[in-house]
C-alpha cells in the first residue's frame, strides 16, 4: 500500500508461487471480483494521496519563502523526479499484478530479498514519518483555530481581489520558519513542498481490483500527476497574486481567512490530514505485515503476522501506530518533513533502479504493456532523486543510505532463500555472457596462465580434504567438480542428475569453494570421463588440469562389507542404482586409460593420494612451526632421461609455487630435491637450477640428494654396464616394465628419508606419461603406486602445456 493511498482497506495476498510458479494458498482465497474503472481505482486514489495538508498548510509557505519563480522551478524539478519514477512504476506495474506492500513489493520481487528487506524498511519508516506529519498538520491548524492568534496585520484581498505586483514574483527572501527558528532555504523549502507531490503509488496497489491493471495503471497515474501539477501551479500563481508575503511566511492557516467559504478549508484540511495520516498508517502496517509474512527478518517481525479473522495485520498496526507516536514527540512538521523526504527520495531512486535492472538484464519475460520507458528514463530518475537527497540534508541522506546497506549485507548472509528470482542472476548471466565472447583462446599467453581444475569424485563427503585443497590450487582459476554417474538414461524414466545436482551445490556452500558442479551419466567411468573433458567449461574457460583421487581396488561390495578397506583417497567407486553392481566396476586399467586420455586432450594430470590424511585447518593454524612442501621435478622412473627443465617439470614448479602464493600457505617453504650422481657434476647442476629458479622468480632452497646406490638398481645402469650391442634397446618402448620392485622400494625410501624430523605437508612428484603399450597399463599403475607408498598427501603431477615465462 502506497504511502499517500487514502483509507482503502485493501484484500491481503494470500497467494505465494512455489518453486515451479503455481501459486501457494496459504489461506481462504480472495474475496471479490475486479470491478474498478481507471478513474475510481487509479486516479481518486492518486488525486487523495497527492492532495494532503501541504496543500493546505504548506503551499503559502513555499511561495512566501522561494516567491513564484522558485516555487515553479521546485514543482518542476519534483515533477521531473516523480515522473521518471512514475515511468518505471508504470513500467513494473504492467509486468505483473502487485501486492501488499507497494514499492516493497516491487522491490523485492524485482531486486531479490536483500534489497527488497532494506527499501522495505525504508519504506515503511518513510510512511510512519508521513503519518506523524499530517498529524501534525493537524494539531497545528487546531493550534491556530483555537489557540493564541500570533498577532500579525493580516493583508489579503476579498472575493475577486485586485491582482498585484508584488515582491513575491521576485527569487530572493527567505527567512526564519516561525515554528522552528530555523533559517529556510532552497533545499528545506524543497523537502516541506516534496512532500505533497507524493503519493504516487496509490492506484498501483490497486491492481488486484481492477478491471484492467495493465490499461488502468499508466493511464491513470499519469492522469492524476498531470492534475495535479496543474493545480499546485495556478494555486502558487492565486496566491502570489493576491497575498503579502509576510502573511504567507508568518501564518500557515491563511487559506481559510482569505477564503470565500473558511469552513471549507477546514473541512479541507481535516480530511485530508486525517485520511492521509491514517493511510500512511496503515500502509506502514501492511509493509510491516508484507515484510513479517516473507520472513525476512525472521523471529523479529513475527508478531506482524498475526491478523484478526478478518485478516487485517491488527498487531502490525499497533506497532505502526506506536512508532508514529515517538515521531510526534519531534514536534514540528517541518521538521520531520525532511526526514520523510529523504525517505521517500531514498524508495522512489530503489524503484528506478529495479526497473533500470530488469531493462539491463534484458530478461525475456520483462515485457510491461507500458513502454514509454527507457533505461536513460530510470537514470534520470535515480539521479534526481539522489541529488535531491543530499541537498536537502547530506547527514540524513548518507545516514540513511549507509543503515541501509547495512540492512542489505544483514539479510544477504541471514535472511532465508526464497523463489522469487533474483535479479542480480540475471545481470550477472548477462555480463558473463558479453564477456565470455571476449574471452578469445586464440589470444591466451603463457604469462597469464592459471590452473583451471577439473576434479573428478565419486562420493563427495568422503573427499573434503581433497576438494578444499583443490579449491587453493586453483589460484582464481576455474574449478568444476565431476561426477560420472554409472547408469543407463534408456532405463530411467528422467534425469536423476537434475535432483541430485542441489546435494552437490549445498556441499559447495558448506565448503565454502568457489566451483562449479558439472555431472555426468554414462555406462563406464572412462566415458564418463571423457565426456566431462569434452563438455566441462564454455568459451575460454575450460579445464586444463585433471585432479584424479588415486585408484584403489576395493569394490562396492569389498566396502559395504569393510569399511575399513576404502582408500578415502579415491574418487572411483560407484554403485548402479536399481541394477546389481558387477564385481568389479572400475579397473585398474580404466583408471591408467582416463590419464591417457587427459593427456591425449592436452589437459595436465594430477594425481592425488592419502588426502584423507590431510587436515588443512592445523597447516592454517600453525604457530611457530615450519609448514614445508616438498618438489621432486625429477621422472625417478627414468632417471636415464634425468631433466630438471622439461615441459613437465617446470609444470610441477609453478603448481608448488601456485600453492605457496595462496594466503594460508604463503608461511609454507619450498624445498626442491636435486638427485644427483657423486661424478656427475654436483655444483654444476646445483648452480643451473638456482639460475633457473631465479629467473622463474621462484623462492626455494635446493636440498641436493646424492641416490648413487638407488640409481644403481635402475635397469639402464644394469644394461650399461653389460655388452654395448644392448645399448639398442635403450628407449624400447616397453623397457619401463624392466624396472625392479627393489628400485622401486629404494626410491621410495629415499623420498620417506628427507627430513624425517620435519615431514612436508604435501608433495609434488613427476608422474611419468602412461606407456603406449596399452597392455602393460597395469604395470605402470604398481610403479607409481609402489614409488609412492606411504608418503602422506602427495601430488603426481604430469604437465604438457608451457606454463612459466621469464618475461615481463
Amino acid at each position: 500500500m502506497d504511502e499517500r493511498s487514502p483509507l482503502i482497506i485493501y484484500p491481503l495476498n494470500t497467494e505465494e508461487p512455489t518453486n515451479n510458479g503455481t501459486p501457494r494458498r496459504d489461506s481462504a482465497p480472495r474475496s471479490g471480483t475486479r470491478k474498478l474503472s481507471t478513474f475510481l481505482g487509479v486516479v481518486v486514489p492518486t488525486l487523495l494521496a497527492m492532495f494532503s495538508v501541504v496543500l493546505f498548510l504548506r503551499m503559502g509557505f513555499v511561495v512566501g519563502q522561494s516567491g513564484l519563480y522558485e516555487s515553479v522551478g521546485m514543482l518542476i524539478l519534483s515533477y521531473f523526479i516523480i515522473g521518471m519514477t512514475v515511468l518505471s512504476v508504470c513500467a513494473i506495474s504492467t509486468n505483473g499484478a502487485l501486492d501488499a506492500g507497494g514499492a516493497y513489493y516491487m522491490i523485492s520481487r524485482a531486486l531479490g530479498p536483500e534489497f527488497g528487506g532494506s527499501i522495505g524498511i525504508m519504506f515503511f519508516f518513510a510512511n510512519v514519518c508521513g503519518s506523524a506529519l499530517y498529524i501534525l498538520g493537524l494539531v497545528e491548524n487546531i493550534v491556530s483555530m483555537f489557540g493564541i492568534s500570533p498577532g500579525l496585520s493580516y493583508y489579503y484581498c476579498l472575493v475577486l481581489p485586485k491582482i498585484i505586483i508584488s515582491d513575491i514574483f521576485s527569487i530572493a527572501h527567505y527567512a526564519q520558519d516561525y515554528t522552528t527558528g530555523r533559517m529556510m532555504s532552497f533545499a528545506t523549502v524543497f523537502a516541506v513542498m516534496f512532500n505533497g507531490c507524493t503519493g504516487i503509488m496509490a492506484g498501483s496497489n490497486m491492481s488486484g481490483d481492477l478491471k484492467n491493471p495493465s490499461y488502468s495503471i499508466p493511464r491513470g497515474t499519469i492522469t492524476a500527476v498531470i492534475f495535479t501539477y496543474i493545480i499546485y501551479n495556478l494555486l502558487a500563481l492565486m496566491i502570489s497574486c493576491t497575498c503579502d508575503r509576510t502573511l504567507l511566511q508568518n501564518n500557515y492557516s491563511f487559506l481559510r481567512d482569505i477564503n470565500i467559504c473558511p469552513p471549507l478549508v477546514t473541512i479541507g484540511i481535516y480530511c485530508s490530514a486525517l485520511s492521509a495520516s491514517m493511510s500512511n498508517l496503515i500502509g506502514a502496517s501492511r509493509i510491516l505485515y508484507a515484510l513479517a509474512k516473507d520472513k525476512l527478518f525472521g523471529k523479529l517481525l513475527m508478531p506482524a503476522k498475526m491478523t484478526s479473522r478478518g485478516g487485517n495485520p491488527w498487531v502490525s498496526v499497533l506497532m505502526s501506530w506506536f512508532l508514529v507516536q515517538m515521531v510526534l514527540f519531534a514536534g514540528k512538521l517541518n521538521t520531520i518533513a525532511a526526514i520523510a523526504t529523504i525517505f521517500f527520495l531514498l524508495v522512489y531512486a530503489a524503484v528506478g533502479l529495479a526497473c533500470l535492472a530488469l531493462e539491463w538484464a534484458s530478461a525475456p519475460n520483462f515485457r510491461p504493456t507500458f513502454r514509454y520507458f527507457t533505461w536513460y528514463t530510470c537514470i534520470l530518475g535515480i539521479l534526481g532523486c539522489l541529488t535531491m537527497m543530499f541537498l536537502i540534508q547530506p547527514i540524513y541522506a548518507s545516514a540513511s543510505i549507509v543503515f541501509m546497506l547495512i540492512l542489505l549485507v544483514c539479510l544477504h548472509y541471514l535472511s532465508p532463500s526464497h523463489s522469487w528470482g533474483f535479479i542480480t542472476q540475471a545481470l550477472i548471466f548477462h555480463q558473463v555472457r558479453k564477456y565470455l565472447l571476449m574471452l578469445d583462446v586464440r589470444k591466451d599467453h603463457v604469462k597469464f596462465w592459471r590452473p583451471q581444475i577439473l576434479l573428478l569424485v565419486s562420493n563427495p563427503e568422503n573427499h573434503k580434504n581433497l576438494i578444499t585443497f583443490a579449491n587453493d590450487l586453483k589460484k582464481s582459476g576455474l574449478f568444476v567438480l565431476g561426477h560420472v554417474s554409472l547408469e543407463e538414461l534408456d532405463v530411467l524414466p528422467s534425469d536423476p542428475l537434475q535432483t541430485r545436482t542441489d546435494s552437490w551445490l549445498q556441499l559447495v556452500d558448506e565448503l565454502n569453494i568457489k566451483a562449479f558442479v558439472n555431472l555426468t551419466l554414462s555406462n563406464s567411468v572412462r566415458y564418463g570421463a571423457q565426456q566431462l573433458l569434452f563438455i566441462s567449461g564454455l568459451g575460454g574457460m575450460r579445464p586444463n588440469t585433471v585432479i584424479l583421487g588415486f585408484y584403489t581396488r576395493s569394490t562396492p561390495e569389498d566396502l559395504l562389507r569393510n569399511d575399513q578397506e576404502l582408500d578415502r583417497s579415491t574418487p572411483f567407486v560407484y554403485t548402479s542404482t536399481g541394477r546389481t553392481p558387477p564385481s568389479e566396476n572400475f579397473s585398474a586399467w580404466e583408471y591408467v586409460a582416463i590419464i591417457s586420455d587427459s593427456i591425449k586432450m592436452s589437459k595436465n594430470v594430477v594425481l592425488a593420494r592419502y588426502f584423507s590424511e590431510f587436515d588443512r585447518f592445523s597447516i592454517c593454524s600453525l604457530k611457530g612451526k615450519d609448514t614445508y612442501i616438498d618438489v621432486w621435478p625429477l621422472n625417478l622412473l627414468r632417471p636415464d632421461s634425468a631433466s630438471y627443465v622439461n615441459t613437465c617439470s617446470l609444470f610441477l614448479l609453478q603448481m608448488a609455487c601456485v600453492l605457496n602464493m595462496v594466503r594460508s600457505w604463503k608461511k609454507a617453504k619450498l624445498r626442491l630435491f636435486l638427485c644427483v650422481e657423486r661424478d656427475s657434476g654436483l655444483r654444476g647442476q646445483e648452480v643451473k637450477l638456482k639460475q633457473l629458479l631465479k629467473d622463474l622468480r621462484i623462492k626455494a632452497s635446493i636440498q641436493t640428494v646424492i641416490w648413487d646406490s638407488v640409481v644403481a638398481l635402475h635397469w639402464h645402469k644394469q644394461v650399461e654396464a653389460a655388452d654395448t650391442a644392448e645399448e639398442v634397446y635403450l628407449n624400447y618402448p616397453n623397457n619401463s616394465i624392466k624396472i625392479s620392485d627393489d628400485y622401486l622400494m629404494a626410491v621410495n625410501q629415499m623420498i620417506l628419508g628427507q627430513n624425517p624430523m620435519a615431514p612436508p605437508a604435501v608433495r609434488f612428484l613427476y608422474l611419468p606419461r602412461p606407456p603406449a603399450d596399452t597392455s602393460i597399463y597395469n604395470r605402470f599403475l604398481n610403479q607409481v603406486e609402489a614409488i609412492s607408498r606411504n608418503l602422506g598427501p602427495t601430488l603426481l603431477i604430469h604437465g604438457v602445456s608451457p606454463v612459466t615465462s621469464t618475461e615481463l
